[in-house]
């Protein structure tokens, strides 16, 4: 993957086709733990792709044979003294910046090329769509550690896979690989470990080549478990889908379809 867009602790971010950007968690010897020089790297990065109106879709994945470890646990318990106040402040602030990715307008993809424990799951969680490479170990063993879950978790694993499943993982902390976690419906698929990154790419690129408009409304329309009922659904489609037959983008896509040639979308 080429054409990196800035240089940043522990982190990188590519851009291998027109409207992708991969961003890769980089700090292999620690296993992508968040490190404070990371998380600050990250916020840079989300900060200036939620301004990018060229981004159509963002993947997020790990350097070497981890997808994230999580939190760095020397940084997790480097204040054995502190007030519950001051860890609760520092926490949160943790969470918040990991879940910025949440922000993004255009759909996110995990591509979890290796572990994804604790907090590097719940990134993954925070992210539209889980792509696994087969044999990719996957857990939020907080209870192992003698901690509450964080970043989340209670919310975005129930959302994902349900209330039975999400409290299996979390009362016994035990890890999974990758196709129980399709079973489950934790990742949307489990890709060949030889051309994972090749894969995931593809499937990218066929998002990216959507029309950018109604693929972000569609996007945000489907976030926190989408609408909570039919009317509310119906609500914000009557705006939404006037939105996108107001576009040029909508005439591009019914051409296309009338002449048999894939559409090109120019986000307007």
């Amino acid at each position: 993957m080429t054409s990196v867009l800035t240089e940043l602790a522990h982190l990188r971010v590519e851009r291998p086709a027109e409207g992708v950007v991969v961003i890769t968690l980089d700090n292999p010897d620690m296993r992508n733990a968040m490190s404070a020089e990371m998380t600050e790297s990250w916020v840079q990065s989300i900060d200036a792709l939620a301004a990018d109106r060229s981004v159509r879709v963002v993947v997020v994945t790990g350097e070497g044979a981890a997808f994230c470890s999580g939190g760095n646990t020397s940084w997790i318990a480097s204040e054995p003294d502190a007030s519950v106040d001051h860890l609760r402040t520092r926490m949160i602030a943790f969470y918040r910046a990991w879940l910025s990715i949440r922000r993004l307008e255009v759909p996110t993809i995990a591509a979890i090329n290796g572990a994804a424990i604790g907090a590097g799951l719940c990134l993954a969680l925070a992210c539209d769509l889980r792509y696994a490479a087969g044999g990719a170990k996957m857990g939020v063993p907080f209870v192992k550690l003698g901690m509450h879950s964080g970043m989340g978790g209670t919310h975005l694993l129930p959302e994902v896979v349900g209330q039975a499943h999400a409290k299996d993982l979390l009362l016994t902390g035990r890890v999974i690989e990758s196709e129980e976690a399709l079973r489950m419906g934790l990742v949307n698929g489990v890709l060949d470990r030889d051309g994972f990154a090749d894969g995931v790419l593809e499937i990218a690129r066929g998002i990216a080549a959507g029309a950018p408009i109604a693929t972000r409304l569609t996007t945000l329309a489907l976030r926190d478990g989408g609408h909570s009922d039919l009317e509310s659904a119906l609500q914000w489609e009557a705006l939404a889908q006037p939105i996108t037959l107001a576009t040029a983008d909508l005439h591009e896509g019914i051409a296309a379809s009338q002449e048999k040639r894939p559409p090109v979308f120019r986000d307007r």
